[in-house]
């Protein structure tokens, strides 16, 4: 088992993406379509992180279905591996700054600036930053 960058035990089928910037998350409309979207995501033990707008269509899947799949991909959401099945779910606030935290880290410029001042400046329209836990399936 390898460790995450903060020195905790990694599963491995998160190791692809410990080191890995963007990943393609894939949501299921009600019909079961699935939804490809990219974004950044960051590896915590034995689940990962990211972040959305609380309107925002993949906000919404997840919370009716929480099933996703994930998978390396380009800044532009082209898959580069095979994809890991998983369980996606709203953090509380307290999982919430650690998730914050975890991408700032790993994201200074994004996630440390450019992200927080979009969401800051978008709210009125997008809603509240959500952040969400990632656990693959066993």
């Amino acid at each position: 088992m390898s460790t995450s960058p903060d020195g905790r035990a990694v599963p491995a089928a998160l190791r692809p993406f410990v080191h890995q910037k963007t990943v393609v998350l894939t949501t299921f409309r009600r019909d079961g379509r699935p939804v490809p979207t990219a974004v950044s995501i960051a590896v915590d033990g034995d689940r990962a992180v990211f972040r959305s707008f609380e309107k925002a269509g993949k906000t919404r899947r997840v919370r009716r279905d929480p099933r996703v799949e994930v998978a390396p991909s380009t800044v532009r959401g082209e898959a580069t591996g095979p994809a890991l099945a998983g369980t996606a779910r709203v953090l509380d606030a307290a999982g919430s700054r650690r998730a914050a935290q975890l991408l700032r880290r790993k994201h200074p410029l994004l996630h440390g600036v450019l992200v927080p001042l979009l969401h800051r400046v978008g709210r009125r329209r997008t809603g509240r930053t959500v952040h969400f836990e990632l656990a693959p399936d066993r």
